[in-house]
């Protein structure tokens, strides 16, 4: 995580902040028995921002959780999500399970059911298995605990390998802030104004109008600034609650820190735990005219198969970084592009130079190992010139178990 002289790792997750209840059990909706049914409860007073997939192709869960938040202006009290099905693309009956399941939350939890979303992962074209389901949703809701926000976090995974959460704590204007989040996602991992799963708690009253704006610019800072493997989903999600007392005007750059930071842990892990992969990419792009322009080319960068395949590979072939740079539809001089990995220089004012190819191979290696280490981050920086544009986006090796866990997934 980005090191931060305000904001300090505290635990408890997506229920860290006060107010903020969550639950994960088994419903029986994967073969494997493996917990698959999650909630998160927000206090009465909750506002909730989102983002979302901008596919064509999208899960009918998708549009009902755009339309509440219309509908209610952010006025929403609770998120259930299911994992093992994603229930896109299942026609009519999508939207009739939705509407089904959020019924049954709300009347349990005595709200209105435009104040319950739903979010479903899992493979596409399959309908939610909805009898189980509404069988758990009363122990699902008895389950609720301010301490069930580790529960909840392994309940929405699917091919992920770890589970994704993290909380951070402040002292703004005297009072102690609290920012929780958790996510899932390993596989079809390219968002475009949104994420796969991620949902961002926070225990300070904010503007509806005015969350939606820093949830958009953190998840464009975060979320938007990673990709496994170029593919967007169906189903990509992102929901930030924020309940409680209101802050100064004068702390809400403050704020935003934390919930930047929040999202960007939470896509880095996301990004680590490509499915396949063995390291996590950092690609630093800077000397752009916009910051926009930087981050495109860092995100073509770390999309590019030669160069995912390079790292996998631990080949300092630099060449495959700046030709992925050149295509990424931004205009810049070749004439001023200076490249490293790592520590190791690779071209300067657009000329190559020599360097020790074997330390280069170290470097990744080093990193590239199988393994969740302190550092396993290969670092990419490339400078493109004299501009203020700087962004920072994440990626991941490829591997042949990308392949091999894609190829029979659903059978």
């Amino acid at each position: 995580m980005t090191q931060s002289l305000i904001w300090s790792p505290i635990s408890g997750g997506i229920t860290a902040p006060i107010g903020f209840q969550a639950a994960g059990l088994s419903a029986g909706l994967k073969p494997s028995g493996k917990p698959d049914l999650s909630l998160l409860l927000a206090p009465d007073d909750a506002v909730c921002a989102g983002t979302f997939t901008t596919s064509v192709v999208r899960a009918a869960c998708v549009d009902l959780c755009a339309d509440r938040l219309q509908v209610t202006s952010g006025r929403v009290r609770a998120v259930v999500t299911n994992s093992g099905q994603a229930n896109a693309c299942t026609g009519d009956r999508g939207l009739a399970d939705s509407l089904l399941i959020t019924e049954a939350v709300a009347d349990r939890l005595g709200c209105s059911q435009d104040e319950v979303l739903i979010c479903s992962t899992g493979v596409i074209g399959v309908p939610i298995v909805i009898d189980p389901l509404l069988a758990a949703v009363d122990p699902l809701v008895s389950a609720l605990d301010p301490d069930g926000g580790a529960a909840a976090a392994k309940a929405i995974l699917t091919t992920d390998l770890v589970e994704k959460q993290i909380a951070l704590e402040a002292v703004l204007a005297g009072r102690r802030v609290r920012i929780g989040g958790m996510a899932k996602g390993s596989g079809m991992i390219h968002p475009n104004m949104a994420t796969m799963l991620g949902y961002l708690s926070c225990d300070v009253a904010v503007a509806c109008d005015l969350w939606q704006d820093m949830v958009c610019r953190a998840v464009n800072r975060s979320f938007n600034a990673i990709t496994v493997d170029g593919d967007t989903s169906t189903n990509d999600t992102f929901l930030a609650f924020a309940a409680g007392d209101v802050l100064p005007e004068d702390q809400l750059e403050a704020l935003e820190e934390g919930l930047t930071l929040v999202a960007q842990h939470l896509a880095r892990s996301i990004a680590r735990d490509g499915e396949g992969a063995t390291c996590l990419m950092e690609v630093q792009v800077e000397g752009t005219d916009l910051e926009t322009e930087a981050r495109q080319i860092a995100r073509t960068i770390c999309g590019s198969s030669l160069v995912k395949t390079a790292v996998h590979g631990r080949d300092p072939n630099w060449g495959r970084i700046v030709a992925a740079a050149g295509r990424a539809g931004v205009e810049f001089s070749a004439e001023a592009v200076a490249l490293w990995i790592g520590p190791h220089q690779l071209m300067s004012d657009g000329q190559p130079l020599p360097f020790d190819r074997a330390a280069a191979s170290a470097y990744l290696s080093e990193r590239a190992c199988g393994g969740y280490l302190v550092d396993d981050t290969v670092q990419i920086r490339l400078s493109l010139g004299d501009g203020a544009g700087q962004a920072i986006a994440w990626g991941c090796d490829l591997s042949d178990q990308y392949v091999r866990i894609n190829a029979d997934y659903t059978t």
